[in-house]
């Protein structure tokens, strides 16, 4: 035994060096708290299940053997169980701890996984909203129907368990015989098996009550909710089985008394019976025979649920929606306005997508640092203005070490180095004017920013794997070939060889413990990956895929946006997830969402700080309350925040995406029009971006193209763009998401723009409906490529070994000077398209030759915007002026 016992403690050593690792780990970030109250709710679950289970099985095997008969009747079975009775003699009770510990902990193992419904469950708020089916408060449905559910479904399967265990005991001890022509089933052990299947009948009456409520997530009908046939047949069905389950339990306890199985029998007969007709053949014939025919006005009041539910689960419940009438008369007083000047100004000529190969090459001389798949964009002060740009942060490229030992790795390149920025708006030489960047770091005095050089060091970053040790004998690489000691508090020390060799455990690495390089002030950092790391501080949280870094106060942090979700809001249509990046933390079911929280990881120390948000409406999600009051250490108010950093906040770009898909259906809220989905709109498509074909195609469009140059449907929607500007009707500048919608239809055969969605900082939305016939992006790229002087180039251009490609189309809507607060908003609309060229191969450098402007049926293209739109004021008669700088 004792070696048995040695040989399963050295099998758990790695594990217990997890375990001993993540709480050196949440120690060092003073969130003990946070570890704890995971723990214990894991534990707490485990333990409260296992011991359940145990108890029950335990007392009901002790029943069984109580009421065993004093004496066996003789037979064949006899004969088989004397070996049986041999074997186990005195040691029964034993036999009975064992199989009901081994049972419970099968029954109890995986029950650790609800810890995230316990901790809803026991830390419930109200919604202060009631859904209209059953007038309960939200917070029920989201709090505390999921573990109920969850609870009532382990115990009848606990309970299925324990009956058939519990009749094997009886069979064993005697209590039940089968080819015996006495009695087969004594009247104690008929009188216990009554009992056991009255409990379950009582258990499922349980179940038949909690599934009245989640008919309000049901998807039988038009749409998401309890729809006709769930209101008028399926829930008077889950009635009426209620009635039949506790019916039964009486029945089973009534049978008690009586001889035979005859009342169980004809209990459970009906039950089947009346299940498949009332609660399956009832509602589909009324769903198939008088729903179908009559849909759209039997469905109406539900469809009228499903809209309501659903904005307000998504936060479109208060979108501002405003007519914008694009008009055909464009002056040159029209640009000349303030908010025209400060829209114009920020336009986003440097694509983040396209420009990442040029900062790569012109920012990171060290081939050890790197810069991300996709740059970032922010607004700073440039000039003394608001100026949008274009930011990148040089992280660790572990691939590309000039060492591939050990040592380098883990001890002497262990960080990125600064962050480079750019205008969004602004070229020097056809390239992004870095106002931040070098080795070491220079910022220009046009930008208001500054950053130590000490604290420029970047040991948390996006897509960091592995560990570091800092603080060793062996010096840090860094652009100065030797870097300072790190005097940040982040990481775990590990002087003593406990530690060392637990960390060796974890990593399965025996490096740090044989190591002569660690000090008495080495320090271990691991989980450098931002986003992981707010995961593991935070599970509960979903994280959106694109965090982006901020200067602020001499040092890099980086933001990430975290959702509360949940799939169990009453009458909300289930999320669309098809156009979300696949790490999105959103990539999952749900019907609910809020970014309900600002997680900010400080690059340097790599401390993490959640910051709790208000919605448009000034609350906090209740779901996050919850969390708070489950680990109230763990989250800041956002007034905390400091205003430089609050400066920097931006809407989400998941949830953004997942609203406008949503708005695409939802905006339209009478029943009858949203049943008839003639009004439906769709997130328009994404103009190509590698043109070099495609425009060549266009120069020689087929025979009987009714539209030359017209590309094939794209299925790829235009992407949420961040963008400083002025919108139609308002007076302040602000940075804000822009997506653009077209109409629903086959092929995506119909490119006109219905309207066009913003979303500001603070989560309000504002929709621009253009009711006339005005160019969707598609449509425009078409144009643009059909156009001879650009199709001509293009195709020169890649004859000649380079490649062409097409920044974001961005629609730019110009307000005409004038009260516009009462009726439609007159205006013009712009598209502006950033032409880049690039030599193909590896050493491409993009560069930003062109600048192309659509208006109305004129296409542009000239070196700067301000000489398009010279030309394109000059092509419509506009006047004379001047266009904004």
């Amino acid at each position: 035994m004792v070696l048995v016992a040695l040989f399963v403690l050295f099998l758990s050593l790695r594990g217990i060096a997890v375990f001993y690792t993540d709480y050196l780990w949440f120690d060092a970030l003073r969130l003990r708290s946070v570890w704890s109250g995971l723990l214990a709710a894991k534990v707490m679950l485990g333990i409260i299940f296992t011991g359940t289970f145990f108890a029950l099985l335990w007392v009901n095997l002790l029943v069984a053997d109580r009421i065993a008969p004093r004496f066996r009747p003789s037979g064949p079975e006899e004969e088989l169980l004397e070996r049986y009775f041999e074997m186990v003699g005195r040691r029964t009770g034993l036999v009975r701890v064992g199989v009901s510990l081994l049972f419970a902990i099968i029954a109890g193992a995986g029950v650790s996984q609800q810890w995230n419904n316990w901790l809803l469950f026991t830390h419930r708020v109200d919604f202060g909203q009631s859904d209209p089916l059953f007038n309960i408060d939200i917070g029920f449905y989201v709090f505390q129907l999921p573990f109920l559910s969850f609870l009532v479904s382990w115990l009848f399967a606990a309970f299925v368990i324990i009956l058939i265990i519990t009749t094997v005991a009886h069979y064993l001890n005697g209590g039940i015989r089968l080819q015996t022509p006495m009695q087969r089933v004594t009247p104690q052990v008929k009188a216990h098996l009554s009992v056991l299947l009255g409990v379950l009948a009582l258990i499922k009456a349980g179940g038949y009550w909690l599934q009245r409520y989640e008919l309000t997530v049901a998807h039988r009908g038009f749409v998401n909710g309890a729809g006709y046939t769930d209101v008028k047949a399926q829930l008077p069905a889950i009635m009426l089985l209620l009635f039949i389950s506790l019916f039964s339990c009486g029945l089973f306890l009534f049978n008690i008394r009586r001889r035979g199985w005859v009342l169980p029998v004809l209990a459970v007969g009906l039950w089947a019976f009346v299940a498949v007709v009332a609660g399956s053949a009832y509602p589909w014939f009324i769903q198939r025979f008088r729903v179908l025919p009559a849909e759209s006005s039997k469905e109406a009041p539900y469809i009228a649920r499903n809209i309501a539910a659903t904005r307000q689960a998504y936060g479109l419940d208060k979108v501002q929606t405003k007519d914008f009438r694009a008009t055909d008369d464009l002056k040159s007083e029209d640009l000349t306005t303030t908010a025209s000047r400060d829209t114009l100004r920020n336009l986003r000529l440097l694509d983040p997508e396209i420009v990442v190969d040029t900062f790569q090459k012109r920012q990171a001389d060290l081939g050890w640092l790197r810069f991300p798949d996709k740059l970032s964009v922010d607004r700073y002060q440039v000039d003394g203005k608001p100026t949008q740009v274009v930011i990148g942060a040089r992280q660790l490229n572990s691939a590309n070490l000039p060492q591939k030992s050990w040592e380098a790795s883990r001890l002497t390149y262990t960080h990125g180095y600064g962050v480079v920025i750019a205008p969004a708006n602004e070229l020097q030489n056809a390239e992004p004017d870095f106002v931040v960047g070098g080795l070491p770091i220079v910022a220009s005095p046009r930008i208001d920013v500054s950053l130590t050089d000490s604290e420029a060091r970047l040991y948390y970053t996006e897509n960091q794997s592995g560990f570091a040790i800092v603080n060793t004998r062996k010096q840090e690489i860094g652009y100065q070939q030797e870097a300072t000691p790190y005097t940040g508090q982040s990481g775990v020390g590990i002087k003593s060889y406990l530690r060392r060799a637990a960390f060796s455990l974890r990593f399965q690495d025996i490096n740090p413990l044989i190591t002569g390089s660690i000090s008495g002030e080495s320090r271990l950092l691991w989980v450098r990956d931002i986003s992981e790391r707010v995961q593991k501080v935070a599970p509960f949280l979903d994280l959106d895929a694109n965090p982006y870094p901020v200067v602020v106060g001499g040092r890099v942090v980086y933001v990430l946006d975290a959702y509360t979700t949940s799939n169990r809001y009453p009458y909300a249509e289930q999320a669309p997830s098809a156009g979300l990046p696949s790490n999105s933390g959103l990539r999952h079911d749900f019907n609910y969402v809020r970014n309900s929280v600002k997680a900010v990881v400080d690059a340097y120390n790599g401390s993490v700080t959640l910051y709790l948000v208000k919605g448009p409406d000034g609350q906090i999600d209740p779901i996050a309350r919850s969390y708070q009051k489950a680990f109230p250490k763990l989250f800041k108010p956002l007034d905390q925040m400091p205003q430089e950093l609050q400066g920097h906040l931006r809407h989400p770009d998941d949830m953004y995406r997942v609203q406008t898909t949503v708005w695409s259906r939802y905006h339209e809220d009478k029943p009858d029009s949203f049943y008839s989905g003639t009004n439906q709109w769709v997130v328009a498509q994404r103009p190509p971006r590698d043109v070099t074909a495609a425009a060549a195609s266009a120069a020689r469009p087929p025979a009987g193209a009714t539209i030359p140059g017209q590309l094939p449907p794209q299925t790829e929607r235009v992407p949420p763009l961040y963008t400083l500007m002025t919108l139609p009707g308002e007076d302040k500048l602000e940075y804000v998401s822009l997506r653009t919608f077209v109409p629903v239809s086959q092929d995506n055969a119909k490119q006109e723009l219905t309207g066009f969605m913003a979303a500001k900082p603070d989560g309000s939305l504002v929709v621009y409906n253009t009711p006339q016939d005005v160019p969707g992006p598609s449509l425009v790229s078409s144009s643009i490529l059909s156009n001879q002087e650009i199709s001509r180039e293009v195709t020169l251009l890649g004859q000649q070994g380079s490649r062409v490609e097409f920044g974001n189309l961005l629609p730019v809507p110009i307000t005409k000077p004038g009260d516009s607060q009462n009726g439609p908003i007159p205006g013009s609309l712009l598209y502006v398209l950033p032409l880049y060229v690039s030599a193909t191969g590896e050493t491409q450098v993009p560069k930003l030759t062109e600048v192309v402007v659509s208006y109305k049926q004129q296409i542009v293209k000239a070196p700067t915007v301000q000489e398009a739109l010279v030309q394109i004021l000059a092509g419509a008669n506009a006047g004379t002026g001047t266009p904004a700088q």
